[in-house]
C-alpha cells in the first residue's frame, strides 16, 4: 500500500487548522480515555487502520487497558464499560452512520441521560472531527508507522 498523497504537504495551512480544532475539541473538558473510546469505535466503524493504530496507543498512555481496547468492537455485549461510556459509544455509532441511523431518538436520549448539554456538543464536536480524520486518512491513504520490517506485508 502506498500513500496517495501528504495532505499535510499540500495544504499546510488548513491542515494545521484542523489540528488545532482537533486540540481545541481534544481539550475541551471530557475525559481523555472516554474521547479516546469514541474515537477508536469510530475509526473501527470507519476501517481506518492509521487512526485505529494511533488511538489505541493514545488510549494505552492514558492509562486504557488493552482488554477494554480489544473488546471495544463488541462494546454491547461487554459488561467492562460505563453507562456514560455506553451512551458515548451509542451515539457514536449513530452520527458516524448517519446516513443510516438518521441519529435516532432513543440514542439521543440515552446520551443526554449521562451528558449536559455543554457535554453533548463537545461529544459530538470529537465525533465530527475524529469521522472528518478517518476521511482523510482513507481518502489519501495515510500508511500507520511499522515498528519492524516483520510487521510490513
Amino acid at each position: 500500500m502506498k500513500a496517495r498523497m501528504n495532505p499535510f504537504a499540500a495544504a499546510p495551512a488548513l491542515m494545521k487548522e484542523m489540528l488545532d480544532f482537533s486540540g481545541k475539541v481534544q481539550g475541551s473538558g471530557l475525559e481523555a480515555n472516554l474521547l479516546e473510546l469514541v474515537k477508536i469505535r469510530a475509526s473501527q466503524i470507519n476501517g481506518c487502520a492509521f487512526c485505529i493504530h494511533m488511538h489505541t496507543r493514545d488510549a494505552r498512555a492514558h492509562g486504557e487497558t488493552d482488554e477494554r481496547i480489544f473488546l471495544l468492537n463488541a462494546w454491547r455485549e461487554s459488561p467492562l464499560y460505563t453507562d456514560r461510556e455506553r451512551a458515548a459509544l451509542a451515539w457514536t455509532e449513530a452520527l458516524t452512520l448517519v446516513s443510516q441511523t438518521h441519529a435516532p431518538d432513543a440514542d439521543y436520549t440515552a446520551m443526554r441521560a449521562h451528558f449536559s448539554e455543554e457535554e453533548s456538543v463537545k461529544l459530538t464536536l470529537m465525533i465530527g472531527v475524529i469521522n472528518t480524520w478517518n476521511r482523510i486518512s482513507i481518502g489519501f491513504q495515510s500508511i500507520h508507522p511499522v515498528t519492524s520490517r516483520s510487521e510490513a506485508a
